[in-house]
């Protein structure tokens, strides 16, 4: 089990108008090395007694090929997410031994009482520059959703992840898209009410 060692998690996503190829290209030849495209389904759960869609907790069993791993991460707070849309939290991972492992994870939230709320699929390219450590950009396309960028810094000290994180949207020349402050649980739970709600009483906004 691993808290970061002390380190947060300081990130910014940010909405694509498109499927993140143009951005690929740009990353590719402003130096940016991309890993293997991954795809992730994140199943995620809220305690019966308190709303983690009010709080903006994460409790989630993520599964990738292989790997597998539960996440926890604390409610937000005005310390945590700033005016800029920057989310800075601890973050707290149980890596399972096997993939397989990761059903009896959701079997064994559920069997306390913890509630299901959504399961997350996306396909996600991590990028980074050897210039830049630390500093991972990442493309996402997720189903039910749409397109993200997504710029993240890990470190001990938040005002200089956060440095980094501004500096890397200059360098891309992402900085002027919209920010996205939902996580992906909430843009998909959103998306998907919205497509079950009758024409009439679908939001307008």
């Amino acid at each position: 089990m691993t808290a970061l060692d002390g380190k947060i998690e300081v990130e910014r996503k940010r909405q694509l108008a498109d499927d993140g190829t143009s951005l690929a290209q740009q990353l590719t030849e402003l130096g940016w090395t991309g890993a293997q495209p991954q795809t992730e389904t994140d199943t995620y759960y809220s305690r019966p007694d308190v709303d983690f869609l009010q709080t903006v907790e994460c409790l989630r069993v993520r599964r990738r090929g292989s790997f597998a791993e539960v996440t926890y991460k604390p409610p937000s707070t005005a310390a945590t997410h700033s005016a800029d849309s920057v989310i800075a939290k601890p973050e707290t991972n149980v890596h399972l031994a096997a993939a397989s492992q990761a059903a009896q994870a959701d079997q064994l939230l559920e069997a306390i009482g913890m509630r299901l709320l959504v399961r997350v699929e996306k396909t996600r390219t991590a990028y980074s520059h050897a210039l830049h450590p630390g500093v991972t950009v990442t493309i996402d396309m997720v189903v039910g959703a749409g397109a993200f960028v997504e710029t993240e810094v890990i470190s001990t000290d938040a005002n200089a992840a956060t440095a980094a994180v501004e500096q890397t949207e200059k360098e891309l020349r992402i900085a002027d898209l919209p920010p996205v402050d939902l996580p992906y649980r909430d843009l998909v739970l959103r998306n998907t009410q919205e497509a079950l709600s009758p024409p009439g009483r679908r939001s307008r906004s």
